[in-house]
């Protein structure tokens, strides 16, 4: 067996009393005395003495059977990791309507914010190979809002169920739906975070406007995250001014065309927000910049250096000790029964 140990090594000094047990097991209760024992010495031996000192042997192998069974025989777990304290973040999305905007991939009016967005979230929950390892011992939850804020998913260690929960997020297509609710966003960021017990925790906001619906103002939604010591990041999408977005004419859903609409990020409220909770406020103006924004943020908030370390063992004793107890009552069974010798 691989990598075999012993938790007590010391016990193995007990098989050191398998031969008193075995001239326990093999002591005789008396004599008879015989003038001479000549008369069965051409005798056949029978099974009964051929196996008469079976019980006896049985029991000093069990002796060191339990000996070893005492030292906890293990073997550690390959598998086991390291394991970093982590954080608690929650990500809040924004999928209003204005998210419809193809202004941050150059060149392809066929990407929108939300679709740039989604794949810079999937890379900084995941990871990439050979950049980071996205936020492997973190619990991430997400917060997706238009006119109302909604919570996506919880806070969670299952990343590949959250990556799938934000890759299936789409732009709200109902006027009623629509808006860009900040503030309640924010608040239920903080509602989800506030029982968290892990050593840090923090909220991501990626908007592309203007709060201009909800219950709590962005301002509100601060004081209440700083009341809980909940840092949070702020990161506006989108260039300023105009920006083509797609317009539906006509009927015909298939009939859309892009037009240049004038956009805006309330960055004062943004930059507010994340300095009243010890955050920072940060601007993308295209997939690249919003892609090293989310890469700054993922160096910032990585766990201390101090870590703990799990090591799982397979115990092996039971293996050891059932065998070894049955050699005991089966020699127990031998020696009062069909191997009993008398007197």
């Amino acid at each position: 067996m691989r990598n075999l140990e012993f938790h007590d090594p010391w016990c193995l000094l007990l098989a050191m009393l398998a031969p008193l047990a075995y001239i326990w097991c093999a002591r005789r209760g008396g004599y008879l005395t015989y003038s001479s024992g000549s008369l069965v010495n051409d005798l056949p031996i029978s099974w009964r003495m051929r196996f008469g000192g079976l019980p006896a042997q049985m029991m000093g192998l069990s002796a060191i059977g339990l000996a070893v069974a005492l030292a906890r025989p293990r073997s550690p777990d390959t598998e086991s990791r390291v394991r970093h304290e982590g954080i608690a973040i929650m990500m809040a999305v924004d999928r209003s309507g204005s998210m419809q905007a193809r202004d941050l991939v150059s060149g392809d009016m066929s990407i929108n914010r939300l679709q740039v967005a989604q794949q810079v979230l999937h890379k900084f929950v995941l990871g990439s190979p050979g950049k980071n390892l996205g936020r492997v011992d973190d619990l991430v939850g997400l917060v997706s809002f238009a006119g109302y804020a909604d919570s996506a998913c919880p806070l969670t260690t299952d990343h590949l169920n959250l990556v799938n929960l934000v890759e299936q997020m789409q732009i709200a297509s109902d006027r009623e739906e629509d808006g860009t609710a900040i503030g309640d966003a924010l608040a239920l960021c903080v509602e989800r975070l506030r029982g968290s017990t892990a050593a840090s925790r923090i909220i991501i906001l990626l908007t592309d406007g203007v709060n201009n619906t909800g219950i709590s103002t962005p301002q509100q939604a601060a004081e209440l995250a700083k009341s809980y010591g909940i840092k949070i990041y702020c990161v506006g999408a989108g260039t300023e001014g105009y920006a083509p977005v797609p317009v539906q004419m006509g009927p015909d859903p298939r009939n859309v065309v892009l037009q240049r609409e004038q956009v805006h990020i309330d960055e004062e409220t943004l930059t507010q927000v994340a300095q009243a909770t010890g955050g920072q406020y940060f601007r993308a103006t295209d997939a690249t910049t919003l892609d090293e924004i989310y890469s700054q943020i993922d160096l910032l908030e990585r766990s201390e250096i101090t870590e703990t370390r799990y090591l799982q063992y397979t115990e092996h004793f039971s293996s050891v000790l059932l065998p070894s107890l049955g050699l005991i009552v089966t020699a127990l069974l031998l020696r009062h029964s069909v191997l009993r010798t008398v007197p």
